[in-house]
């Protein structure tokens, strides 16, 4: 009688490998686009192994996006409904922002990939990240801020802003870079070494910037 052959031995080496190619294939594809056949091929492993390691194309495209935002979104909303004064969150904001892209560059073109290939997931995948529904937890957040503004524009401190737009537009200050880095790179001639001083000199001097802008 055939003896079973045995499941091979979890790796986290092989397990992030596999999470790059996937990383890799869902921007150039999306996730409907992508084929577990060419993951494997990227990531130098044989499609039962994928597999082994992550059942479905479903379950991969989760842990892609809870390994990357699970980390980045709970430490933005923990800083904006903490008690830290605005403009400490400033700073804080954008230096979380940019270490975690400079890390993880793809997330950017993955949720825009995400957003144009299978909308309906992003509600999900960003649950799964945070544990739990995102807008609850980012309510209680956005409400501390809310009250933070409105106190630092009745000090005269700044002008009066409404939290989501003041959050929106510091947000879309930090991802522009990352989402755009394919014609920022065209366009100044920048390699990887020079993206990530550009990125470093950003770390400093968006701060700055954005206090400038919501001064009195």
């Amino acid at each position: 009688m055939a003896k079973k052959s045995a499941a091979p031995i979890p790796d986290g080496e092989t397990e992030i490998r596999i999470l790059d190619a996937a990383k890799a294939v869902f921007i150039r594809r999306g996730t409907a686009g992508a084929r577990m056949q060419e993951i494997a091929e990227e990531a130098g492993v044989n499609q039962a192994l994928l597999h082994y390691y992550f059942r479905s194309k479903e379950k991969l495209s989760e842990a892609v996006f809870r390994e990357t935002a699970g980390r980045m979104l709970p430490a933005l909303l923990t800083i904006v409904g903490g008690d830290m004064p605005v403009i400490e969150k400033i700073d804080r904001i954008v230096d979380t922002y940019l270490t975690t892209m400079s890390q993880s560059p793809f997330l950017p073109g993955y949720i825009i990939s995400e957003l144009h290939h299978h909308p309906e997931r992003i509600p999900q995948l960003v649950g799964q990240a945070t544990g739990g529904d995102i807008s609850a937890i980012a309510r209680p957040a956005f409400e501390k801020l809310e009250k933070q503004l409105a106190s630092e524009a009745r000090a005269g401190r700044m002008r009066r802003m409404n939290a989501a737009q003041f959050f929106v537009n510091l947000l879309s200050l930090c991802v522009f870079p990352f989402a755009a880095q394919p014609m920022l790179r065209a366009a100044l001639g920048f390699d990887d070494e020079g993206f990530a001083k550009f990125i470093e000199q950003r770390r400093k001097e968006l701060p700055i910037y954005i206090k400038a802008a919501i001064a009195p």
